[in-house]
């Protein structure tokens, strides 16, 4: 193995090394200061390869590379940003953000050294800002394998549980030292907090997440380690006797402790949901639980106590029997007729009353599934009157600056419920943080009033896309028994990119002159009369022997001559 990184090296002439911040088997984590991005702290992951042999760096190397891309694909605002990957002096390293704060192991001491655990609440502020995290890896194929503690920070910017240390870098420094076989290490996880058959055979699912937050949230109740809260010889959990909890908490717990993973939630969203009842008394958790909403019927008419009449017993007057009337058969027929029509209208009516109530409601939208003063029931009876008096409402605008996010500060006070609305497109990435406050939680619904989805309920953090234009509402509740509470709420909103339009080249049409047409003039020829030339009589000189001859011309017959 290759000596850590001294102390002040600087790295592809960018990340200058501070500390080493922790040393393992599959590698090493240093502190170290990005000189690109203003001397940021960043945390670098060097990854150690031991196989030896031919070809065994190139297989390393595509390892390397295969695996960083799952890292790159985790973007939420809990999860620390993978930066980059780069090789180095035949050394291998991968670059996160580095995140300020303790990890809920140093809390538990802290807690431990004045005799406290983690209270009920706390832990189940934790659960409902880790599962919409664990929601979001898992919807990309992605297991954590490795909850614990240890890997959990509070963060000190805003006070959020950060998921640390995936197991996939282990699983990738754990291939890395073996490239060359097939033998299957996804059984990376720590004793105690990962399930059987992540341990044993080497599957991980979505439920084995679940199984390791469990098993953290009963060593923070306890403050003692899974060795000690579980029974080897009946295989049992057994943190039951060691703390107090609602028995809606435990019944969640428990199931998501459950050695079979067909038998525990398979989805972080399932277990939000079944978060939702352990602060209502007397409500079950199970999810077998109806989600339809309970409709207040008042009792049915022979359900009720006959009551005691103050009215005198009607007087029958003297002198007149009171079988007079039973006497006269007309007048018993028409009173037996009477009573059976009202025995039937009466019956319809109540019939029909009863269905009505029961089939008739009309189906009410609610705003968001919020937390109400509840009567006390014990033994079986119910002290105190339920109240109906519904939250005030008030709902404003978000103005977004020009990055697109918005801040607001303010405080909530119970009985109210904070509405803050804004336009979002399809697609754009919305990302909405409860910065500051304490039992307070945010719900995203979109523009037709429903929750967006299972992980924008009640929750302290909401990273997701928009499914459709529209006018979005982030709504802000106190949780059951907080008065009151100041808050910091961050909305930033990232829009999708847009495609360069492509140019089309405008084709300007070259204009040719026209010139009108030259007239060729047509020549019309002027027709000259030709007239026959005019007859001269050529005398005829006769010869000297021949006697002369008279050219006088003679008369033609039958024609006119004129002279």
């Amino acid at each position: 193995m290759q000596p850590p990184i001294t102390i002040g090296t600087v790295l592809q002439n960018r990340y200058r090394i501070i500390q080493i911040l922790g040393q393992g088997g599959f590698g090493r984590t240093y502190l170290a200061e990005d000189q690109r991005r203003f001397n940021e702290l960043c945390a670098i992951k060097e990854l150690i390869p031991i196989a030896a042999g031919a070809g065994a760096w190139e297989k390393a190397q595509e390892l390397f590379q295969r695996e960083a891309t799952i890292l790159y694909q985790i973007e939420h605002p809990q999860v620390p940003k993978f930066r980059e990957r780069f090789e180095q002096d035949h050394r291998l390293f991968l670059v996160e953000d580095y995140v300020a704060g303790k990890t809920y192991r140093d809390l538990l001491v802290e807690k431990q050294s004045v005799g406290q655990t983690f209270s009920e609440a706390d832990v189940l502020q934790l659960l409902r800002s880790l599962l919409p995290v664990l929601e979001h890896i898992h919807s990309r194929g992605i297991i954590h394998r490795d909850i614990s503690p240890e890997n959990i920070i509070l963060r000190d910017s805003d006070r959020l549980p950060v998921l640390i240390d995936f197991g996939v870098v282990k699983e990738l420094a754990t291939r890395l030292q073996t490239p060359d076989t097939n033998v299957n290490v996804t059984s990376v996880g720590k004793l105690g907090y990962s399930p059987n058959e992540q341990m044993q055979t080497g599957r991980a699912y979505p439920s084995s997440d679940l199984y390791a937050l469990a098993v953290t949230a009963i060593v923070l109740l306890t403050a003692k380690e899974p060795s000690e809260l579980f029974d080897e010889t009946q295989l049992t959990w057994t943190w039951q006797k060691f703390v107090r909890v609602s028995p809606q908490l435990a019944q969640v717990i428990n199931r998501m402790l459950h050695p079979l993973p067909s038998d525990r939630y398979q989805s972080a969203a399932e277990v939000i949901q079944a978060l939702q009842f352990v602060e209502q008394p007397g409500v079950a958790a199970a999810p077998e639980v109806s989600n339809f909403q309970t409709i207040a019927v008042g009792r049915r008419p022979d359900a009720i106590p006959p009551q005691p009449s103050n009215r005198p017993d009607p007087v029958i007057p003297p002198g007149r029997s009171s079988n007079s009337v039973l006497d006269n058969p007309l007048a018993l027929g028409a009173i037996g007729s009477a009573v059976v029509i009202l025995a039937g209208f009466g019956s319809w009516a109540l019939v029909s009353s009863i269905r009505s109530q029961s089939n008739g409601q009309p189906e009410t939208t609610p705003l968001a599934p919020q937390t109400f003063p509840s009567p006390v029931i014990s033994g079986g009876t119910t002290f105190g009157t339920p109240t109906n008096t519904e939250p005030a409402i008030t709902s404003k605008r978000l103005r977004l600056d020009a990055s697109n996010t918005a801040t607001v500060e303010n405080s909530l006070k119970a009985g109210q419920i904070m509405e803050y609305t804004f336009f979002g497109q399809a697609g754009a990435k919305l990302t909405t943080v409860l910065e500051q406050g304490t039992g307070i939680s945010l719900t995203v619904l979109t523009p037709n009033r429903q929750v967006l989805d299972s992980s924008a309920q009640q929750v302290s953090s909401y990273t997701g896309i928009l499914p459709k234009n529209g006018r979005y509402t982030v709504q802000l509740v106190l949780e059951s028994g907080v008065s009151e509470s100041d808050y910091n709420l961050r909305v930033a909103l990232e829009n999708p990119l847009q495609p360069s339009p492509t140019a089309t080249p405008t084709v300007t049409p070259t204009l040719t002159p026209t010139f009108p047409p030259v007239l060729t003039p047509t020549v019309t020829p002027t027709l000259t009369p030709t007239f026959p030339p005019a007859f001269t009589p050529t005398p005829t000189i006769p010869p000297d022997n021949n006697p002369p001859v008279d050219n006088t011309p003679q008369p033609t017959p039958g024609v006119q001559n004129t002279p």
